[in-house]
C-alpha cells in the first residue's frame, strides 16, 4: 500500500466519522424537538412517539460521542455502537411516519440510519 492511497483512506475515514457524528447531532435535536412538542397525555400512538424520539435523541447523542470523543475504542465496540443507532433511527422514523407533521423528522432519522450504514461500509 502506497502512503497516499493510506492517507487518502484515513481522509475517508476522518470524513466519514464525521459526517456520521454530524448526522447523528442533527437526529438527536430533531427528536429531542419532536418528542417535546408531543403531549405527554395524549393517546397511546402519541405516547409512543413521545417515547420513541427521546429514545433515538438518547442513542443518536451517545453516538455522536462516541465518535468524536473517544478515538481509542474498540472497532467491534464502534460497529455495535452503529448498527444499535441505525436500527433505533429507523424504528423512530417508522414511529414518525405514523404522526401527522412528523415527515421532516423521519426523514432526519432515515438520514441519520444511512450515516450510520455508510460509516459501518467504511470500517469494512
Amino acid at each position: 500500500m502506497t502512503p497516499s492511497i493510506s492517507q487518502q483512506q484515513l481522509y475517508r475515514f476522518l470524513e466519514d466519522r464525521f459526517a456520521c457524528a454530524q448526522a447523528c447531532t442533527e437526529c438527536a435535536r430533531t427528536c429531542a424537538i419532536r418528542a417535546s412538542l408531543v403531549d405527554p397525555d395524549g393517546s397511546e400512538r402519541q405516547e409512543r412517539v413521545r417515547r420513541m424520539g427521546i429514545m433515538c435523541a438518547e442513542v443518536c447523542d451517545a453516538t455522536c460521542r462516541v465518535l468524536c470523543e473517544d478515538t481509542r475504542q474498540d472497532e467491534d465496540a464502534i460497529r455495535v455502537r452503529l448498527g444499535w443507532c441505525r436500527s433505533v433511527c429507523l424504528d423512530c422514523a417508522h414511529a414518525f411516519d405514523a404522526y401527522p407533521g412528523a415527515e421532516s423528522s423521519a426523514a432526519t432519522c432515515r438520514a441519520c440510519a444511512e450515516a450510520c450504514s455508510h460509516f459501518l461500509e467504511t470500517l469494512g
